[in-house]
C-alpha cells in the first residue's frame, strides 16, 4: 500500500476525527476514511502533495478511473459519497471554500431497468451479416451502411447526414457532425469498410441520377437517404437472416465489442460522440449474463 505524504496523512487524521465528532456510527466512520485513504493514495500517485486544496477535476478523474477499473456501480457511488463527506470537512476547516463534489453530477448513474442488458450482436450472429452482405443479393450501398452502422457507431440520424467531403479515403477517416453546436468528431474506418465506400463511390453511386448530391449516401428517388428507408433496411434484413436488427443494436455492439477489447472509456465516448463518459460507462457496467458466466467459468 502507497504512503501517503505527511500533508495529506494529517488531514486523513483531522478528517477521522472530525467524523467522530460528528456522531457518525463506527462502521461509516472506517469506510468514509478508508474510502478518503485510497482517494488520497491515488491522488498522490500522480505527483500531487494533497495540502487540503481539492479540485473539482480531482474528483471527475478519479471517478472515471473507477469506472474504467470496473468497479461496481454501488462501490463508486459510495466512494463518491465518501469525497462529498471529505469536501465538507475541507470547507468546515477552511482548506476549501466551496464544493467540488456534486452528487447528481458525480454519481455513476445508469438506465432505468440497467440490469437489463444492452442488446448487441453475438460473435455469431456478426459472422453471419458480414457474411451474407457478402453476396450479390446485396447492393454496395447496403453493404456500405451495414459496414457503418457496425464499425464506426454512428447513428442513424448521423449516417444519412454524412456529406462526401466528410470521408477521407486516404487517411481513412471519417467526421461525424452530432449533437448542438456544429460539434464534429473524427472516426477512423476499418479497410473492410474504405472498400465497400470505393466499391460504392466507383459503381452505384457514380452512376446514379443523384450523383451530384453532396450526400453520400444516395437512395433511387432521392439525393439523401433518410432515416425511414434505413429502417426498412435493416427490417429487410431482420427477416433475411432471422436476426433481431435495430439501428441502436450496432452501436451498442460497437461500444461493447471495443470495451471487451480493452479499449479506454474515454476513447470509447469519444468515438461514439457521448456527451458524457457516464453514457458509456453503461456499456462497461451492463455485463451480459453469458459474459458473468463466462467469466465465472475461468476461475
Amino acid at each position: 500500500m502507497n504512503l501517503l505524504s505527511e500533508a495529506a496523512e494529517k488531514i486523513a487524521a483531522e478528517f477521522e476525527e472530525f467524523l467522530k465528532s460528528d456522531g457518525k456510527a463506527v462502521k461509516t466512520l472506517e469506510s468514509y476514511v478508508g474510502d478518503i485513504r485510497v482517494f488520497l493514495q491515488w491522488l498522490e500517485s500522480k505527483d500531487n502533495i494533497f495540502t487540503g486544496n481539492l479540485k473539482r477535476f480531482h474528483v471527475t478523474s478519479y471517478r472515471n478511473y473507477l469506472v474504467q477499473e470496473g468497479y461496481e456501480v454501488n462501490t463508486i457511488n459510495k466512494k463518491i459519497n465518501s469525497l462529498q463527506s471529505f469536501n465538507q470537512f475541507l470547507i468546515d476547516k477552511s482548506y476549501l471554500k466551496e464544493q467540488v463534489v456534486h452528487l447528481k453530477k458525480d454519481k455513476v448513474k445508469i438506465a432505468a431497468g440497467s440490469e437489463g442488458e444492452v442488446e448487441v450482436f453475438s460473435d455469431a450472429e456478426t459472422e453471419k451479416l458480414l457474411f451474407y452482405i457478402q453476396s450479390e443479393d446485396v447492393t454496395s450501398r447496403d453493404r456500405l451502411i451495414l459496414l457503418l452502422l457496425l464499425y464506426t457507431g454512428v447513428r442513424v440520424s448521423e449516417l444519412v447526414n454524412i456529406k462526401l467531403k466528410d470521408v477521407d479515403v486516404l487517411a481513412m477517416n471519417l467526421t461525424v457532425a452530432w449533437g448542438k453546436g456544429g460539434k464534429r468528431r473524427e472516426v477512423p474506418l476499418k479497410g473492410e469498410v474504405i472498400e465497400a465506400l470505393k466499391r460504392y463511390l466507383e459503381g452505384e453511386r457514380k452512376n446514379s441520377k443523384f450523383a451530384d448530391s453532396e450526400y453520400l449516401i444516395l437512395t433511387n428517388r432521392s439525393s439523401k437517404m433518410d432515416r425511414d428507408a434505413v429502417n426498412k433496411l435493416l427490417s429487410k434484413m431482420e427477416k433475411k437472416l432471422v436476426i433481431r436488427m435495430h439501428p441502436h443494436k450496432f452501436r451498442h455492439t460497437f461500444c461493447t465489442r471495443l470495451l471487451k477489447k480493452g479499449v479506454e472509456l474515454t476513447t470509447v465516448a469519444k468515438l461514439a460522440g457521448h456527451a458524457s463518459i457516464q453514457t458509456t460507462a453503461r456499456f462497461y457496467i451492463n455485463t451480459s449474463q453469458k459474459d458473468k458466466r463466462e467469466a465465472v467459468e475461468l476461475l
